[in-house]
């Protein structure tokens, strides 16, 4: 669905025309890499929707995309329903309180942020 790069300073979403029209997003979405507090994988990100869509689109058991506004904060929502993808809580970011995303590469994104962490502290 949507495209992650990562790299050293921030963790870059990139959407296609289409999708950043449905989201209601004015372009791809960068974020800081400190601001990264956890990442969980997930089998069915849909399960972790909270709150109402605010703005974006909802198509029952097929798409998720946009914001999600609940009491704990805005999340950015990027998911197709039924393939795994990833949950990531944020601290510190001024928009986004947590991302929720579908993607096949989940464990490799975990992989990195957990070795790139690793050599931070050695």
């Amino acid at each position: 669905m949507v495209t992650l790069l990562l790299d050293q300073r921030q963790l870059e979403i990139v959407l296609t025309r289409v999708e950043r029209l449905l989201a209601a997003q004015r372009g791809d979405l960068r974020i800081d890499r400190g601001s990264i507090a956890k990442l969980q994988l997930t089998d069915e990100p849909a399960t972790w929707l909270r709150g109402v869509r605010a703005p974006g689109i909802h198509v029952p058991r097929l798409l998720s995309l946009g914001t999600w506004r609940s009491a704990q904060g805005n999340d950015f929502v990027a998911i197709r329903h039924g393939r795994p993808g990833v949950v990531i809580d944020l601290d510190g970011d001024a928009r986004f309180s947590r991302l929720i995303l579908s993607t096949r590469h989940g464990h490799a994104l975990a992989k990195a942020l957990r070795l790139e962490a690793g050599e931070a502290e050695g």
